[in-house]
């Protein structure tokens, strides 16, 4: 009957009819009739009358239930521990979170009565998590229970679930890095991409993988992590990456915001015992920092300077003042007219807790650069008071009596007739007015001046290049001494000089001290809108327009040789923009194709591992933007693939394991496939043995076929005989100048068969060489480098050997047809095998050991120079020493004086460079090429005993 009755009940009512039974049952004082009744849903159940969530959830969501109530509480669980096992996984998951919700308030002790109302929940939840009932997924029971605390729990029931929890400690540690939170990046080597870094921009906690039981510290916020990757130079891409910060997408950032805060506070704690100074470096990093987040609007300046003064309030920490208020000076200065006066207001309040004395303080020593580091208070009150004369306000208080004697100073000093460059009135001057333009011309114009020149006195470059007379540059403590702001605007004058200059394509070449003090100017990350970037897409293009190449030269050298520390996607743009240039027939010249090319090889040579990936694969999406690869330059392609390879092995991106979708999988093939399209090209077993498994299957799968050395050997004997029979000047020049495709490349193998044999080169050639051009000329070093090997190679050795390194020499030295960088590079980067291997290894050791040519210039050039340039003030007469020693060679002028011919070549102006730091990448090469080849491994050790010196000119790590 009773049976009949729910089965007549309407299938919209039932919910309602159940509800109103359950409600039927806690109202009954009688224990037996309340058993009976839920023996009566029980039954209903057993005979599929009614679904078993169905009741489950009418009695667990009732609000009668309650362990106050202890009978109906026990016979309730007691019933659904029964019927259970036949509720879906879904409503099992709904279930367990309702019971836990029920027995959150059960007090916690160990009465007998708590513990019945404990032991009737224990029953269900220990049945439901029972991975053998395969009632529910466990995942979905643990996410269930971490949603709230196990602490408030009755102990009984707190142990079980806790118990349950820990069985996913294994599965935690498999989805989580060991020591996570022990670990620290490399900043600049480390994967910024990497999630192991990746912090929630809002917590500061790591992003963890489903709710299982992490170690504890792993939920915590890593504020630790944050402020150290910020102390770390050159950090604050990574910081953007941690954070999921976009440059262009205005977001700020509390934390970040808190934790540099944080850190001003920590470096003012430490000045109060740096008696050594040691702490300027970090003031120094901390100003870039604040001004790079300021100005994306990552963090707020005036909440900073809040910020400040609340943690300041109070510490009495002084000692570190100036350096805080120079700080604060440099983001002022550069803002101030282009804000709101009320966002720096907030400063004023700072002067209250670091200037509290009744009198005004020592003038500091000029003489010294910390001066203007002891006026930045000053300045920044002076620009203050600018602002509010432009806005027609007042700043309602009066300048701290401490800072009136450095007001009347800095007065005087305008009024002066005599502002040398040996102390630093001037850079106090620039700091204190830049926002003042009446009075800013003043001092920054002897800056200028000072680099200039004042038209009239000229000095010589190599080459015998007459240029602007100034050779000594700011010194490094003089431009730190400047505001932001002022090396902004003396960056953009110098610029804007060397634009005009190359538009009129004047005669004179640039001054020495311009061009190394733009170069340090380059370094400073506060000022890259206008820095680098600045160099990279607007000055380049502009001399490039203007057929300047001798200013082009420059830029190239000072990228090479003085500029360390640049982003890595602007070095892949500045890569793009010389194979450009390489392909243009202006640029067809032996100097500037040289400088093209070794500039090109250094940066991709110094492209770290972390960076190959993100860098290239950008690139490669955007194929028509950006030209990555050359389009004839097998060594430039060939060192790109290297590259490629150690990065791979470093970071394991490959298809194996490296790939997280089909594009980062298939990257790197789309970039060799292009490579081979270009230049085809194969590599030697042993090579290919140490680069990874994809890269080396590639090279597998698109082999490509290999000159026969003995049809190289009868070409070259054909081609001599004919350089050896023609009469006519005209038909020798006509010949061996074609430079259609298809046309053998051996002309440089026929002047070393000339100087081998003859022991001197006919005046013809000089014209062959000119017509041919350096970049036809770089097909005939591959090949000359092919013969030499087979040359060697079927040599009797002894006394016939040491004559042909006597004419290789000679071809280098004398008649200045090839370069030993370019040679060396080109027979490193052929693909050989067994005993050709080794033979080519041997000359490339004969080549650099054997002849004393190259060994000096090491020698003098390392014994006689700093790689510290930046403390340097006299490179240029240490530069022109060495090229007046060596003077460096480009437009075969050993032929020229055996031709008698006239020099029709305008040499361009070389700052820095010279064949020893245009040899450090290539040596680079060298060195992983014999480390491949056991047999020729120990001659790798005497190469860099009498060569290593040269490595403290590196300017890359490879990691």
């Amino acid at each position: 009957m009773v049976k009949k009755f729910w089965v007549d009940v309407p299938q919209v009512s039932l919910e309602a009819a159940l509800k109103c039974f359950v409600t039927r049952f806690h109202a009954q004082a009688n224990t037996k009739k309340a058993k009976l009744l839920l023996e009566t849903l029980e039954s209903l159940v057993e005979a599929n009358t009614i679904p078993a969530r169905m009741i489950c959830d009418a009695l667990m969501t009732s609000e009668k239930l309650t362990y106050k109530v202890a009978d109906k509480w026990c016979l309730t669980f007691k019933l659904v521990r029964r019927i259970i096992g036949g509720v879906d996984y879904k409503g099992c998951r709904d279930l367990l979170r309702l019971m836990l919700e029920k027995a959150q308030g059960i007090p916690n002790s160990d009465n007998i009565h708590t513990l019945s109302l404990v032991e009737a929940v224990y029953d269900v939840v220990k049945y439901v998590l029972d991975r053998n009932t395969c009632l529910l997924p466990s995942y979905f029971a643990v996410n269930e229970i971490t949603k709230m605390s196990v602490e408030d729990k009755h102990w009984k029931l707190g142990q079980l679930l806790a118990d349950f929890v820990q069985t996913f400690r294994f599965a935690a540690s498999l989805v989580t890095v060991a020591g996570r939170c022990k670990l620290l990046p490399i900043v600049g080597h480390s994967s910024s991409n990497a999630n192991v870094w990746q912090l929630n921009p809002n917590s500061l906690r790591f992003p963890l993988n489903g709710p299982l039981p992490y170690d504890k510290e792993l939920c915590e916020p890593q504020i630790a992590l944050l402020r150290y990757v910020l102390e770390q130079p050159y950090s604050r891409d990574m910081v953007c990456q941690m954070l999921s910060l976009n440059k262009q997408v205005k977001q700020r950032c509390f934390v970040l915001e808190e934790e540099l805060t944080n850190l001003v506070v920590l470096a003012m704690e430490r000045s109060e015992v740096d008696e050594d100074g040691n702490n300027q470096l970090l003031w120094q990093h901390l100003s870039s920092q604040v001004i790079f987040f300021v100005l994306f609007q990552f963090t707020s300046f005036t909440d900073m300077v809040l910020g400040l003064y609340n943690k300041l309030k109070g510490r009495n920490l002084r000692k570190g003042r100036d350096h805080l208020l120079w700080v604060l000076l440099q983001f002022i200065s550069g803002s101030i007219q282009r804000n709101k006066l009320g966002e720096f207001l907030p400063v004023l309040k700072l002067y209250d807790l670091l200037y509290p004395e009744k009198k005004m303080l020592d003038l500091p020593d000029v003489n010294q650069s910390s001066c203007t580091r002891k006026m930045a208070g000053t300045c920044i009150w002076i620009h203050l008071e600018k602002k509010a004369q432009c806005d027609k306000m007042k700043l309602h208080r009066p300048m701290p009596l401490a800072l009136k004697g450095h007001t009347e100073f800095l007065t005087q000093c305008l009024h002066s007739k005599n502002l040398p460059m040996t102390d630093y009135k001037i850079a106090l001057l620039c700091n204190a007015y830049s926002t003042n333009t009446d009075i800013f011309s003043l001092p920054m114009g002897i800056l200028v001046e000072s680099i200039y020149g004042n038209g009239q006195m000229t000095t010589v470059l190599p080459g015998s290049i007459t240029a602007a007379a100034p050779t000594q540059p700011l010194p490094m403590s003089m431009l730190d001494s400047l505001t932001v702001h002022a090396k902004m605007s003396l960056i953009h004058s110098i610029v804007t000089r060397v634009m005009r200059l190359a538009k009129a394509k004047s005669n004179t070449a640039l001054a020495p001290a311009l061009v190394e003090t733009y170069s340090r100017l380059l370094v400073y990350l506060e000022i890259e809108s206008l820095g680098i970037k600045g160099f990279i897409s607007q000055l380049l293009p502009s001399v490039f327009g203007s057929n300047a190449w001798g200013i082009l030269h420059t830029l190239l050298e000072m990228f090479s040789y003085r500029l360390h520390h640049i982003q890595p996607h602007y070095r892949v743009q500045l890569l793009s923009h010389l194979h450009s240039l390489a392909s243009v027939p202006q640029t067809n010249q032996n100097q500037l194709h040289l400088c093209i090319e070794s500039t090109a090889l250094r940066l991709i040579m110094g492209l770290g591992s972390w960076e190959v990936q993100p860098q290239l694969s950008r690139v490669f999406s955007e194929p028509k933007t950006m030209q990555l690869l050359s389009s004839d330059s097998e060594e430039l392609n060939k060192a790109l693939v290297l590259t490629l390879a150690r990065s791979m092995h470093i970071t394991g991106y490959d298809t194996a394991s490296g790939s997280r979708s089909k594009e980062s999988g298939t990257w790197w093939k789309d970039i060799l496939t292009t490579i081979l399209q270009f230049t085809p090209h194969s590599w030697s077993s042993h090579t290919l043995a140490c680069f990874p498994s994809a890269i080396r299957d590639f090279f597998h799968q698109n082999a490509v076929p290999r000159e026969d050395k003995a049809i190289l050997k009868r070409n070259v004997d054909a081609e001599y005989r004919k350089w050896k029979s023609m009469a006519s000047e005209n038909d020798l020049v006509a010949h061996f100048s074609v430079q259609a495709t298809g046309t053998p490349q051996l002309f440089l193998c026929i002047l070393w068969r000339s100087l081998l044999e003859d022991n001197r080169i006919a005046p013809t050639a000089y014209k062959v060489l000119e017509r041919l051009g350096p970049r036809s000329l770089s097909g005939h070093l591959r090949t000359f480098a092919d013969y030499l090997v087979y040359e060697f190679s079927t040599s009797a050795g002894g006394q016939h050997v040491n004559k042909c390194v006597e004419a290789l020499n000679d071809l280098i030295w004398k008649c200045n047809i090839v370069s030993i960088d370019r040679l060396v590079l080109c027979l490193a980067l052929r693909s050989l095998e067994g005993n050709e291997a080794q033979v080519c290894f041997f000359i490339i050791q004969l080549l650099l050991l054997k002849p004393s040519d190259f060994r000096n210039r090491v020698r003098d050039f390392v014994n006689d120079n700093s790689p510290e340039h930046w403390l340097q003030t006299n490179w240029h007469e240490k530069h022109m020493s060495f090229h007046t020693k060596y003077p460096e060679k480009f437009y075969f002028e050993g032929l020229q004086d055996i031709s008698c011919q006239p020099s029709q070549h305008q040499y361009l102006p070389i700052y820095f460079g010279n064949v020893c730091l245009r040899f450090l990448p290539v040596f680079d090469i060298v060195i992983h090429r014999f480390l491949e080849l056991p047999p020729v491994a120990k001659s790798l050790e005497t190469m860099l005993d009498h060569l290593g010196g040269l490595y403290k000119f590196h300017g890359t790590y490879l990691v």
